[in-house]
């Protein structure tokens, strides 16, 4: 840990920073699915979806940040690199060889809805721990994340 003046105390601090390491992780696996999603769609809808997600991809970096600079705020050093990302990400990988955009909205959504379910039980878990300022960042996450996956399930194809 690094020294802070934080007034949380350090084992709920250590207990935050542990959750968001988690997260940051999957934050950046998520980043790096929407890169992929946003590179290889291909279809009728093309334009619409590429741009699409690079939105998303945008969006979701801009968490990522987030979670790392909370991390950084309570004493801890957020670990981002790829090796890292690559062991501790709990999202399902991201098929290779989609190319249709329904198909690549249909794993967006599930990728973003895998994300979101996770942040719930960190706001959880946080609020449990008594940090209301780590709860109070997630759903703003949270809240991002949602609105991210209605604009990509508004463009599922309905049968």
């Amino acid at each position: 840990m690094h020294p802070t003046r934080n007034t949380l105390p350090e084992a709920i601090r250590l207990k935050s920073i542990d959750v968001l390491g988690k997260h940051l992780a999957a934050a950046i696996d998520l980043h790096a699915q929407m890169k992929q999603a946003h590179w290889n769609v291909r279809g009728p809808t093309f334009i619409a979806i590429h741009e699409l997600f690079d939105r998303v991809s945008t969006e979701v970096e801009a968490h990522s940040d987030l979670i790392a600079e909370r991390i950084g705020a309570l004493g801890g050093t957020a670990a981002g690199g790829i090796k890292f990302v690559f062991e501790q990400s709990y999202l399902v990988p991201y098929t290779l060889g989609v190319a249709d955009a329904q198909q690549h909205v249909f794993a967006v959504a599930g990728a973003l809805a895998g994300f979101g379910g996770a942040i719930r039980e960190a706001i959880a878990a946080v609020s449990a721990a008594d940090d209301a300022v780590t709860a109070d960042m997630l759903t703003q996450v949270l809240r991002g994340i949602d609105q991210q996956l209605w604009f990509v399930e508004s463009h599922a194809a309905h049968k």
